[in-house]
């Protein structure tokens, strides 16, 4: 098992290597001068080249990116022209909202979604199969923002039951953060929903055909028993697996989320930044959303290597 994980870390470095490459390259073709947001458009070519030569942008590509890697190693993320302070001041500031967020949507996705898929694969092909399928067709399709304007519409303007924007409002406490929480969180879960609930169904019905359940079936064994004891466990690594790989996708689907609602998370300050050409607050954001997605995988490799031996000799 040792060995495993060593093997797992290994294999991360040329990853995130990769990422500092691709985000650099990304960088160097977002159009617009960050002198021009610094310094307004009517500065003087002096001072442009000054503050060209204090942020290193007077060096070829390659000196920029080795520049950019000393200044990683460094813990040194650039300063964020949009907010006037350091890149990883920013970023830190905000992790946090973004993974109370993720959180609550992996947690209501995998809840949801392991439910949802045992009771649909417990009578394959009746109305209820039917009706998940129907519904995870209409989750997978439905595009993110879309729904959230959908939410925002129907319970903030016509229903006025909750609250559309922000984090907290008024005097905060855990009651007003959860009502905030809610929309952004549904709106955010429902493609893992889905996505788990689909894996759930197929994983299971596959270990529900096997031998092992149907001589527990001969010997009297009660259907609930053989589900949640003998044929849910065997399906968990796939589904698993699958939790993990949403897990990512909610840290960067979060970007569009967070715009919508207005939620004071990394989605937002890059959405900010974007806008605003904040070329050091894009490039820190997407190696950080970038590395916590590697390093999300490489412990669903080892969780997903516990739970099937088999897996440990690859």
């Amino acid at each position: 098992m040792l060995s495993f994980i060593a093997r797992r870390a290994l294999q991360t470095i040329p990853v995130i290597f990769g990422v500092t490459l691709a985000t650099f390259l990304l960088s160097q073709i977002i159009p617009g001068d960050p002198t021009d947001i610094l310094l307004g458009p009517g500065a003087s070519e002096e001072a442009r080249a000054q503050l060209r030569q204090a942020l290193g942008l007077d060096r070829s590509a390659v000196g920029q990116y080795l520049l950019y890697l000393q200044n990683l190693v460094q813990g040194d993320f650039g300063q964020s022209l949009t907010f006037s302070k350091p890149v990883s001041e920013v970023l830190a500031s905000r992790m946090m909202n973004t993974a109370l967020l993720a959180f609550a949507a992996i947690v209501l996705a995998s809840v949801l979604g392991v439910a949802a898929g045992t009771f649909a694969a417990l009578k394959p092909g009746s109305l209820r199969d039917r009706a998940l399928t129907v519904v995870v067709l209409f989750l997978n399709s439905m595009p993110s923002f879309w729904l959230g304007l959908l939410l925002i519409l129907a319970f903030g303007l016509q229903l006025r039951l909750l609250p559309v924007s922000g984090m907290t409002s008024g005097d905060g406490g855990l009651v007003n953060l959860l009502a905030h929480m809610l929309l952004p969180t549904l709106t955010l879960a429902a493609w893992s929903l889905a996505a788990i609930a689909r894996m759930t169904r197929s994983s299971l019905l596959d270990v529900i055909g096997s031998d092992y359940v149907r001589t527990a079936r001969s010997r009297g064994i009660g259907e609930w028993r053989i589900v949640f004891f003998h044929a849910l466990p065997n399906a968990m690594p796939a589904v698993i697996t699958v939790i993990g790989m949403q897990m990512g996708f909610l840290l960067s689907g979060a970007v569009m989320t967070e715009t919508v609602f207005s939620w004071p998370g990394i989605g937002l300050a890059m959405y900010q930044a974007i806008s605003t050409r904040d070329i050091p607050l894009i490039q820190g954001g997407i190696l950080l959303l970038a590395v916590a997605f590697v390093l999300i995988n490489f412990t669903i490799d080892i969780l997903y290597a516990y739970f099937n031996p088999k897996i440990k000799l690859a």
